[in-house]
């Protein structure tokens, strides 16, 4: 990782709590902690999904992964399944036609405690979303931190107005959960990682975990891979955008959402979700992620503060 970068990973985290300060003495809304679900609902997500439940959901129908490999020059980094680590885990949703889906998430340090960054194709669809709730570090059919139901979504209006292809380079989302059955908070459970805008797009070590769509196993682990990534500018006037892209082996359906991580004097941060390029990749062995911006830090703040999140139908964007 280049000396800048590394400055970038390090002020990122500062600039970010500055701003939520600012934003936070400034707001005349109420604020997100005063909203959370009731206890009654935490445990009615947690009885719902079972191992079973969990095993047999289906990734989000937007995700258009194929299954084939893309032929490539140089060899591609291998992954492999493991137990996951505690920030990262599932979202579990059932949808419209009573479908089980999942999407991946990653819980950021936030002033709360109960914020999780996804990708916005995630749950940009505006049909009903039963026992919309969040596992950390899922796998095995496990629950091991417990079950958060969700409180809130905040996407990016221009992601609702032009789509998952004009509007990749919003294909990132913020979501507010609420406690834990126990009164919990996930970020006092599992911890949290910094969230990092304008990360630059040139990393030699970045982490990339994703849990996949399909298994030999019963219940499915997540992937684990570390690569490098890099500026991938998109020739698709369908799909405008510059993005982070990883070269990494194995990342099919049911990936999206799934962090890509540097290492920060934390410990870990957050620079990409997989997601933006074509939903994060037309081919398992490379993943992309939109560029976290401002935008990014922007939903953040909404989420921090209680706004009321954009909506399908509530603006119009013209790109």
């Amino acid at each position: 990782m280049s000396r800048p970068i590394v400055v970038r990973a390090r002020l990122a985290p500062l600039l970010t709590a500055l701003l939520v300060g600012l934003s936070l003495i400034a707001s005349p809304w109420p604020l997100a902690h005063a909203t959370d679900r009731p206890a009654a609902s935490a445990a009615s997500d947690a009885a719902y999904w079972t191992p079973q439940r969990m095993a047999a959901a289906e990734p989000v129908a937007v995700d258009r992964r194929a299954r084939s490999p893309r032929p490539a020059a140089d060899p591609v980094p291998p992954s492999h399944p493991f137990d996951g680590l505690p920030q990262v885990g599932t979202f579990f949703w059932t949808d419209g036609s009573n479908t089980g889906r999942f999407c991946g998430g990653t819980v950021v340090r936030s002033p709360y405690r109960n914020l999780v960054v996804t990708a916005a194709h995630c749950l940009r669809s505006p049909d009903p979303k039963r026992h919309l709730s969040f596992v950390p570090q899922y796998h095995d059919g496990q629950k091991p931190h417990g079950i958060y139901p969700v409180d809130a979504i905040y996407l990016d209006q221009r992601y609702y107005d032009l789509g998952t292809g004009a509007g990749a380079r919003w294909d990132f989302a913020v979501v507010r959960l609420a406690a834990r059955e126990d009164g919990a908070d996930v970020q006092d459970v599992t911890g949290g990682f910094d969230l990092v805008p304008y990360p630059g797009y040139d990393h030699g070590t970045v982490r990339l975990i994703g849990y996949p769509g399909n298994s030999d196993t019963t219940h499915p682990k997540p992937l684990d891979c570390t690569s490098s990534t890099h500026r991938y500018r998109s020739t698709d006037p369908a799909a405008p955008g510059d993005f982070l892209e990883i070269a990494c082996a194995g990342y099919i359906g049911g990936t999206s959402g799934g962090p890509f991580l540097v290492r920060d004097f934390t410990g870990y941060a957050l620079i990409g979700v997989i997601g933006g390029y074509h939903t994060g990749g037309d081919f398992p062995d490379v993943s992309y992620s939109s560029y976290f911006t401002l935008d990014t830090l922007a939903l953040y703040v909404h989420a921090v503060r209680g706004d009321t999140p954009a909506g399908p139908g509530r603006g119009t964007t013209s790109g």
